[in-house]
């Protein structure tokens, strides 16, 4: 458009220049002015074209439009994510945010927060906040059964991707002492609060939940005998924390290969475990963290019903008289 602006009035620059010395002789008396249109010839004459015409007309209809509002800054991304944290009842000391979009016409925010897990936030009413945990425990799970599983919205902000030190940090207060290597959320307990599974580096694994102000611990072979599968816990591992519990008891040398929790009483924990050598295996009952007293399953059978992993050997028939 512009172009063609300039080029029309540098045309017509070009003609009056040419006209000018006639202009600029004296008129002829009688003061009759004279008609020099005849002098600029139907080729000299600029008139814009139709397309000239509708570029000018486009051109208004834009200078016309609103001009589309600016992007929102970094500051003020992060004073709307602290905002809808507040507003969501979320205890979050926003350090990061990011504005992904919006959901239908809420705007989504997620926040990294000062201390724990970050939440994805929107801006809905009421507001809603969801655990970065949460989100990615679902996920992995979704993952696990579909790897193409569209898993929605996640926090992709690196401060958010916490988990293990977050988690891990929850466990330790809980009296978990092995070193962490695997953290997860993994659902809701009945009553309706997030369980959270650590995997331990060579020792069995816990569950974890917070009932009221406090953390309560199920480590993996307490899970397993009530039929729950912990992902980040392999039989060895379970295996040779149980076999470390043996240490200083007739059982020390068992090397165990499999191990089941019974059941627990006042006085303890009790614990069956099958060892390599063909036929053995021992009840020890754990209390304290401690072994207390180990039972063989060939005298065991009155100790919650007897050994099932190493039967005892039958009994042998009666001699006639």
């Amino acid at each position: 458009m512009h172009k063609t602006m300039i080029g029309w009035m540098g045309a017509l620059a070009l003609t009056f220049g040419a006209a000018q010395p006639a202009f600029a002789q004296e008129p002829p008396t009688g003061g009759d002015r004279v008609d020099r249109s005849s002098d600029i010839t139907r080729e000299d004459r600029v008139v814009p074209r139709r397309d000239d015409r509708a570029a000018e007309r486009r051109n208004r209809d834009q200078q016309a439009q609103p001009a589309a509002p600016a992007a929102p800054t970094a500051e003020q991304i992060l004073a709307a994510a602290q905002a809808q944290a507040t507003a969501a009842g979320v205890d979050c000391q926003v350090t990061e945010a990011a504005n992904p979009g919006l959901t239908g016409e809420s705007q989504v925010y997620e926040a990294a927060c000062a201390e724990g897990p970050g939440y994805i936030l929107v801006a809905s009413t009421p507001p809603q906040a969801f655990s970065c945990l949460e989100l990615a425990g679902t996920a992995y799970t979704a993952r696990q059964r579909d790897p193409a599983a569209d898993v929605g919205q996640q926090c992709i902000l690196p401060a958010n991707q916490n988990g293990l030190a977050v988690i891990g940090g929850w466990a330790r207060s809980a009296g978990v002492s092995c070193t962490i290597d695997e953290a997860l959320a993994i659902g809701k307990s009945d009553a309706n609060n997030v369980v959270y599974e650590v995997g331990c580096a060579g020792a069995d694994g816990y569950w974890l939940e917070k009932v009221g102000d406090q953390w309560t611990l199920q480590d993996c072979l307490q899970v397993a005998s009530v039929g729950g599968t912990c992902r980040f816990t392999t039989a060895a591992e379970q295996n040779a924390t149980v076999q470390a519990k043996l240490a200083g008891t007739e059982a020390a040398n068992c090397n165990v290969q499999q191990a089941r929790l019974m059941g627990s009483n006042a006085n303890g924990r009790f614990v069956e475990v099958k060892c390599a050598a063909e036929g053995e295996g021992y009840i020890a009952r754990i209390k304290d963290d401690a072994t207390q007293q180990i039972y063989p399953c060939a005298t065991a059978q009155r100790i919650g019903g007897g050994c099932t992993l190493t039967p005892a050997p039958a009994a042998a028939p009666a001699s006639e008289q």
